[in-house]
C-alpha cells in the first residue's frame, strides 16, 4: 500500500512540501490569522417603520398576517434600484432633448421658427405703428377744427386729443429729465476682465471686493467651472412612461397625459 500512497502522492510527485508551505502561510498572514471580517452596515434607503406598516397593510389583504424584517429590507433595496434605473434613463431622455445639432456638419437647418416668429412680430408693430400714426392725425384734424355746432363725437375726439397732448408732453420731460441726469453722473466706465477684482466663472463675471482677503480675487486664484445642471420636466417622464412595457398603458400615465 506505500506505493500506491506515493503514486497518489501529487504533491510529493511535484515537489511541493504541504509542511512548508503552511508554516510559510502562517508566518505572512500571521496578522490575519483569528481575525474576524465583517461587512458594512446594510441601511435601508427606506424608512423601515412606515414601509413595514405600510406592507403589513397590503398583506393583511391577501391573508399574510407576519413579515419579516428581512423582506422590508429586501422591498427597499428594491425600490431604490428601481428609481435609480429610472433617473439614468429619464436623464439620458433629457440629455438627447437638450443636445444641439447646429454647429454638426451631417445636418443642415431647413427652417428657422425664431426668425420667422421675429419677422411676424416686426409686421405687427409696424402694423400697430401705422394705425396708431393714422388715429393720431385723426385726433389733431379733430382738434384743428373751428366749427360751432360741434357733435357729441367731436367733442370726444377733441378730448382725446388733448389728453394724447399731455401725455406726449409728459414722456418728452421725463426723455429731457433721464438725458438731463445721464449727462450729470458722466459716461460709464466699463471694468477690465483682467482686472485683479473680477473673478471669472463659468464664462461670467463675478465681482469681488478688493479688500484684505488673501487669495480671493488675484489673477492666481482658482476658476471654477460651472457644474452642468440637467433639469428633469413631465414631458420627459411622460415619454419614458411611454417606452416602458410597465407603464405605457398605466393609469399613472394617462393621468400625467391630462396635466
Amino acid at each position: 500500500y506505500r506505493d500506491d500512497d506515493d503514486i497518489n502522492d501529487v504533491a510529493s510527485m511535484a515537489g511541493v512540501n504541504l509542511n512548508e508551505e503552511s508554516a510559510r502561510i502562517m508566518a505572512t498572514n500571521s496578522d490575519l490569522v483569528g481575525t474576524q471580517i465583517q461587512s458594512c452596515k446594510d441601511e435601508p434607503f427606506l424608512a423601515a417603520i412606515p414601509l413595514h406598516k405600510r406592507i403589513l397593510e397590503t398583506a393583511k389583504k391577501l391573508g399574510i398576517t407576519d413579515v419579516p424584517a428581512e423582506v422590508v429590507t429586501f422591498i427597499s433595496h428594491a425600490t431604490q434600484n428601481r428609481l435609480r434605473t429610472v433617473i439614468e434613463k429619464v436623464t439620458v431622455i433629457t440629455q438627447h432633448r437638450m443636445e444641439s445639432y447646429k454647429d454638426d456638419e451631417w445636418y443642415e437647418q431647413a427652417t428657422d421658427v425664431r426668425s420667422q416668429l421675429k419677422f411676424f412680430e416686426q409686421l405687427e408693430r409696424l402694423e400697430k405703428q401705422r394705425k396708431d400714426e393714422q388715429e393720431r392725425e385723426i385726433l389733431l384734424k379733430a382738434a384743428k377744427s373751428r366749427s360751432r355746432q360741434e357733435d357729441p363725437e367731436q367733442a370726444r375726439l377733441k378730448q382725446k386729443a388733448k389728453e394724447m397732448q399731455q401725455q406726449e408732453l409728459a414722456q418728452m420731460r421725463q426723455r429731457d429729465a433721464n438725458l438731463t441726469a445721464l449727462a450729470a453722473i458722466g459716461p460709464r466706465k466699463k471694468r477690465k476682465l483682467d482686472s485683479p477684482g473680477l473673478l471669472a466663472i463659468g464664462g461670467e463675471g463675478l465681482a469681488v471686493s478688493g479688500g484684505g482677503q488673501a487669495g480671493v480675487g488675484t489673477p492666481s486664484s482658482r476658476q471654477y467651472a460651472r457644474q452642468k445642471i440637467t433639469r428633469v420636466n413631465l414631458r420627459d417622464f411622460i415619454f419614458y412612461m411611454e417606452q416602458e412595457r410597465e407603464t405605457s398603458h398605466s393609469l399613472l400615465l394617462y393621468r400625467a397625459l391630462l396635466k
